[in-house]
C-alpha cells in the first residue's frame, strides 16, 4: 500500500494516512494517466497470469525445439529408409514375379501329375471293384442254380411221393368200385 501512495504522490493528511488531500482527489479524478498508473501496479502485484503465461510460452519453446530435433532425426532416418526401399521394391518385383510364374508353372505340373495318379488309382480300384463284383456274381449264382437244383429236387420227391399216394388211392377206389359194381 505504502509503494501505491508514493506512486500517485499522497501525502497524509494531519498525519492520518487514510484521507487523501482534497487537490490529490483532483488530480486522481482528472488525470487518467495515473489512474492507468494505480490499475497497472495493481495488476503487476495480483495478477500473476502475465508471467506464468511467459513461464510457459518458454516452456513450450523449449519443449518443442527438442522435441524438432529429435523428430526431424527421426524423419531423417526414416526418410532414408523409404527410399533405400523404394530403390529395391521395382528389383523385388521384378524377382517376385519370376519365381511366381516359376512356382505357378511347377505347380500346373505337379497338379496335372496328381491328377494321373489319382484317375489310375480310380481306375485300379474300379477295375478291382469290378472284378471283386463280377466273382461275387458269380458265386451267388452258384449257390441260386445249388438251391434251385435243391428245390426242384425237393419238388420232385414230393410229386412223386404224391403220384404214388394217389395211385395207390385211385387203385383202391377202382377195387371199391369194381366191388360194388359187381355186387
Amino acid at each position: 500500500m505504502d509503494r501505491i501512495i508514493k506512486a500517485i504522490g499522497w501525502q497524509p493528511v494531519h498525519g492520518v494516512p487514510c484521507l487523501l488531500p482534497n487537490d490529490s482527489w483532483d488530480w486522481l479524478q482528472h488525470s487518467r494517466d495515473r489512474h492507468e498508473d494505480v490499475g497497472d501496479i495493481q495488476s503487476r502485484l495480483l495478477d500473476h497470469r502475465p508471467v506464468i503465461n511467459a513461464e510457459i510460452r518458454y516452456f513450450v519453446r523449449e519443449f518443442e525445439e527438442k522435441r524438432a530435433h529429435r523428430e526431424s532425426r527421426l524423419l531423417e532416418s526414416l526418410s532414408k529408409v523409404v527410399q533405400e526401399a523404394n530403390e529395391q521394391v521395382p528389383s523385388d518385383l521384378e524377382f517376385m514375379k519370376q519365381q511366381l510364374s516359376n512356382v505357378i508353372a511347377r505347380l500346373k505340373a505337379a497338379n496335372h501329375i496328381a491328377e494321373r495318379i489319382q484317375e489310375k488309382k480310380l481306375e485300379a480300384q474300379q477295375g478291382s471293384q469290378l472284378q471283386e463284383n463280377k466273382d461275387r456274381m458269380k458265386n451267388e449264382w452258384a449257390e441260386f442254380v445249388k438251391e434251385q437244383q435243391r428245390l426242384k429236387e425237393e419238388v420232385g420227391e414230393e410229386h412223386a411221393k404224391a403220384v404214388g399216394h394217389i395211385s395207390i388211392r385211385y387203385s383202391e377206389k377202382k377195387k371199391d368200385l369194381d366191388k360194388l359194381s359187381d355186387v
